[in-house]
């Protein structure tokens, strides 16, 4: 892929369908419950239906996508965990032992692990063999990959997302596998945000007080050797990015082209999503936030999409192992839409509302 070719995909991307979810809108209205009282799951459908189009969705069909490859900046100490777990645990995923997809085969979703860029050959067939190269090169003394390679990977994504539409797939989950993918996404959220390492960069699974400052200095120098450019997240990607976040980012790229919803898991998957955002703004209109990733960095990625997240439960492990979780959600709002009694239907009389739909009746204030 060129960066001709990126330009044509980012221009077939239009945002949410402002008719459908005008017509979502109204039937919330109509259903027999106070306005607004079921709150998120209200706003969810209604963003689902500038999504598809349509005002009734099931989502019964749902895969979440893993990008898995190495990272070079492991050689500066910057990681507690050895390189060799981006390998194991990538199979794990394909066999179900992993915190996220013990999760999807429970819930019955789809697991597709992809490799694009794992040190390694992987042996295990179940792996999807994408690699663009062996793992990146150490950004701290040289860019990460080249331009084209991060074309390359961004074409995977995109790739992925196609297949899964022509599969049939309604709602897609972004993870991840790569030991070092907290230095990387740290480095090209501080770049993009023009935030100081100190102020997005978090410990990962666990480092020394040692190794952290290592973490914090090795990003900083790393930004001040490349300078990549902040209004091209292409380049920043290449310079100081992860072959991992650009496959996911090509993902949400591609789902956004497809017209499938994007569930983004935590940290390093929503700086990919941030990346996308940067690349096309509509893109935000497909992406769902699963949980407040426990990385300090998350925040400002997630203030940075101006998106709520659904869950807040203080984790931090990565995978995908939130979409699972938010797929669940995303179905209960669709169940809501598709099943809850009219006024009518209800025979309930709705016009003591008529005075309460014209502002807040609801909130108090302190």
């Amino acid at each position: 892929m060129t960066d001709l070719d990126l330009a044509q995909i980012l221009a077939t991307i239009s945002g949410a369908d402002s008719a459908a979810m005008e017509a979502a809108k109204r039937r919330q209205a109509e259903l027999a419950k106070p306005p607004g009282s079921l709150g998120g799951l209200e706003e969810m459908s209604i963003r689902l239906s500038g999504i598809t189009g349509k005002i009734h969705n099931s989502l019964e069909k749902r895969r979440i996508l893993v990008l898995a490859a190495d990272n070079g900046v492991v050689a500066e100490g910057v990681a507690a965990t050895p390189q060799s777990v981006t390998m194991s645990q990538a199979i794990n995923m394909t066999r179900h032992l992993t915190g996220m997809s013990a999760l999807a085969q429970f819930f019955r979703d789809d697991v597709v692990v992809t490799d694009v860029g794992i040190c390694s050959d992987c042996p295990c067939p179940l792996v999807r063999n994408r690699k663009i190269r062996y793992g990146t090169a150490n950004l701290y003394r040289e860019p990460a990959m080249t331009r084209q390679e991060c074309l390359e990977a961004i074409a995977v994504g995109l790739a992925l997302a196609r297949e899964a539409k022509a599969d049939g797939i309604e709602l897609i989950g972004v993870g991840e596998m790569g030991i070092g993918n907290t230095t990387t996404s740290s480095a090209v959220l501080a770049c993009l945000t023009g935030s100081p390492a100190q102020a997005v960069t978090g410990r990962g699974a666990g480092l020394t007080d040692q190794a952290f400052a290592r973490k914090k200095e090795v990003i900083d120098s790393a930004l001040a050797l490349h300078g990549p450019d902040r209004q091209d997240p292409v380049d920043v990607l290449a310079k100081v990015g992860g072959l991992d976040l650009a496959a996911m980012t090509g993902v949400y790229l591609g789902c956004a082209q497809m017209r499938i919803p994007a569930v983004v898991d935590g940290f390093i998957s929503i700086v990919a999503a941030l990346c996308a955002v940067r690349l096309c703004s509509k893109v935000r209109d497909f992406l769902f936030l699963s949980h407040i990733s426990y990385e300090i960095g998350y925040q400002i990625a997630q203030k940075e999409l101006a998106l709520s997240a659904c869950l807040d439960l203080h984790m931090r492990l990565g995978e995908g192992s939130g979409c699972p979780l938010a797929f669940q959600i995303l179905r209960g709002a669709c169940a809501v839409m598709n099943h809850m009694a009219t006024f009518a239907q209800a025979e309930i009389r709705d016009d003591y509302l008529a005075q309460l739909r014209r502002g807040d009746a609801f909130s108090v204030k302190s």
